[in-house]
């Protein structure tokens, strides 16, 4: 059995300014910010970060909280910044980001992987490898690689908002599982949880495109 490692550090993946905050490409921030106004954060901008970093308590572990400032392209400064400062390996941190590869109200964890097309992750790769943690949070395919960028770009409607926030609600729940007692027992928590379009649960992580 693998030792259980914890998460010390938690990235949302995002676009800074008004223009993208309700976006699709920008659920990570979503997930990032609530984590934190539930267990009584609060973001500060820190330049040697460039980002928006958090300190607090989740399941009586310490964690920080990142919000690259940096657009989502280079996310992997801010990250390898942060990681690098407080010495922290890539294995114990989670990437939360948009997924198109699952449906709007879907929400994973994986260990480690590609970057399926995600310009964000393709960055946090190149910066600190593919070993680190990722939230998926399931925001739906347009149906054609064409639209993709429209398509991330905007505002979802207001049932696929309503189904997002509410994956990111179940897998804030499931934070402190997976701070406190590991992976497994989180991925189990969450990925039993019915999707939208399930009857029931399962415990299969999807690969990335």
């Amino acid at each position: 059995m693998t030792e259980h490692k914890p998460i010390q550090i938690i990235v949302g993946l995002g676009n800074t300014g008004t223009r993208y905050e309700d976006t699709r490409h920008n659920a990570g921030f979503w997930f990032v910010e609530l984590l934190c106004r539930q267990f009584g954060g609060q973001f500060r901008e820190d330049r040697r970060y460039q980002g928006e970093v958090a300190r607090m308590s989740v399941g009586g572990r310490d964690v920080i909280l990142l919000k690259p400032s940096t657009f989502m392209n280079r996310s992997g400064n801010s990250v390898r910044s942060l990681a690098a400062y407080l010495k922290i390996p890539a294995d114990e941190i989670l990437v939360a980001h948009d997924e198109l590869d699952l449906p709007v109200g879907t929400v994973r964890l994986k260990r480690s992987g590609g970057a399926g097309g995600h310009n964000g992750l393709k960055d946090v790769i190149a910066h600190m490898g593919r070993e680190f943690f990722r939230l998926r949070i399931g925001i739906g395919h347009p149906g054609h690689p064409n639209e993709v960028i429209d398509y991330v770009l905007n505002r979802p409607t207001p049932e696929e908002d309503r189904q997002i926030r509410e994956s990111i609600e179940q897998a804030v729940d499931v934070m402190p599982v997976l701070l406190g007692e590991g992976e497994q027992r989180a991925m189990t928590r969450l990925h039993t949880r019915p999707g939208p379009d399930e009857e029931g649960g399962s415990t299969k992580d999807e690969t990335s495109r």
